[in-house]
């Protein structure tokens, strides 16, 4: 991508949200826009870095033999009536209706019912089972107290899968077969999740766990041993019968090393057993033909608030200790290198747009900061701003085909060249 292109012009940061440094950074520099609270739209890069993941999320749910399938936003509000579940998204306002002349419609804030309606269409036999659909779609949900940006919106991506099994046994298999896809699909971007015991509310069914990373930027609070690594919701002490149901379903019994700690939530998992298929018709025929209803499970990624969570979890600070940007992961960062030349001096600046071009046909994907009237102290500072993991400076200093490659996370800087560089990359990619 050349700069000068991109609309972004010189970026001077000031009185940054000291919460959420990281999207208080992409508003200021116009990475994100905000349209009204919780509605936000992505430029160019925010863009990619959530089309990366969305990827790394398809390859590794294909890989564990997912089926990806795409349902509709807008839906009858029948649908959510036969679920019985339509009078408590309205009671709570979450739930956004549309009417028309044609019926009464509703915005989904989840997708259960949705994915119900399709299922049974095609899950008629016992032969079918088990299978998991899954897709990757918008929500909207009227949030009263929209916070921290992207992580916490009215309009948001989310990963939602369904799984579907013919009794609770293989119902459980599905479950620890997604639990442990999505422990790879976070640990592929790098951030450092924890599986905790959590309750199922409004969903409904027996078992759930949520996929937390300890922040200050949280709004959950977590019971968590540090010897185990164990870790459950504070809202699990809230049950009645909550010590039974600790030890029939986790196998904890000692809460006593339980300490405290904030946390935020990227991703959720439920067993929801028969709940959904026995209220919507949800049944298949099994080998003595009889009519059984699915056992379903559900699992679910935030995508925009893990964007969120990725920008906040890689934030940079400044030798005074200022915010100044981002060092994005290499697996989810839409381009890797960022190049710096010295515009002002022709010679550097036509080599540095042979190497960016040399980089691009090698299929790695290359910023050049190529804006005029630019200082290079502005561009090095600025090119914090875009996350790139690596940057290089082309001054008058570089010789011939010599380069220095900057870790922009470490500040780290090799000396390399060319074709060292283009194997150094590709073996970061």
């Amino acid at each position: 991508m050349r700069l000068s292109k991109s609309g972004i012009g010189n970026t001077k940061l000031s009185n940054i949200d000291q919460m959420y440094p990281g999207q208080s950074i992409l508003l200021q520099t116009g990475q994100i826009v905000q349209y009204g609270a919780g509605i936000f739209a992505y430029n160019n890069i925010p863009l990619l870095v959530k089309r990366n993941l969305e990827k790394i999320i398809q390859e590794t749910l294909n890989k564990y033999n997912c089926i990806e399938v795409l349902l509709p936003i807008l839906q009858p509000e029948k649908l959510w009536k036969d679920s019985g579940r339509y009078e408590h998204y309205i009671k709570d306002g979450t739930m956004l209706i549309t009417k028309s002349n044609k019926g009464d419609f509703c915005l989904a804030p989840t997708a259960e019912e949705a994915m119900m309606a399709f299922a049974r269409e095609k899950l008629k036999s016992y032969k079918s089972l088990p299978v998991v659909f899954y897709q990757i779609g918008e929500k909207v949900r009227n949030e009263i107290r929209t916070r921290g940006y992207l992580l916490r919106g009215k309009q948001f991506p989310m990963l939602d899968a369904y799984s579907f099994d013919k009794n609770e046994d293989e119902m459980i298999k599905s479950y620890l077969n997604l639990r442990k896809a999505f422990l790879e699909i976070f640990e592929k971007i790098e951030m450092p999740i924890m599986p905790i015991v959590a309750d199922n509310g409004a969903m409904g069914g027996k078992r759930s766990e949520e996929f937390m990373i300890f922040s200050s930027q949280g709004e959950d609070t977590i019971l968590f041993d540090e010897t185990t690594g164990i870790g459950l919701n504070t809202e699990i002490l809230e049950k009645e019968n909550y010590e039974e149901y600790l030890k029939n379903e986790y196998g904890i019994e000692n809460l006593s090393n339980l300490k405290e700690k904030r946390t935020m939530e990227l991703a959720h998992i439920f067993q929801l057993g028969t709940k959904y298929s026995e209220t919507m018709n949800g049944y298949f025929t099994d080998a003595e033909g009889n009519q059984e209803a699915y056992y379903m499970g559900c699992y679910g990624i935030g995508v925009s608030r893990t964007v969120a969570a990725i920008y906040e979890q890689n934030v940079l600070k400044d030798k005074n200790g200022e915010y100044c940007g981002f060092a994005l992961p290499k697996s989810v960062a839409p381009y890797i290198l960022q190049i710096i030349p010295k515009i002002e001096n022709k010679e550097k600046f036509e080599f540095a747009m042979q190497l960016y071009d040399k980089l691009n046909i090698e299929g790695i994907k290359t910023i050049i900061d190529d804006r005029e009237k630019v200082t290079m102290g502005t561009k090095i500072k600025d090119s914090k701003i875009l996350g790139t993991p690596y940057i290089i400076v082309i001054g008058d200093k570089q010789e011939g085909e010599n380069l220095e490659l900057e870790n922009v996370k470490t500040g780290e800087v090799q000396k390399i060249t060319i074709n060292k560089l283009i194997e150094t990359l590709k073996n970061k990619m």
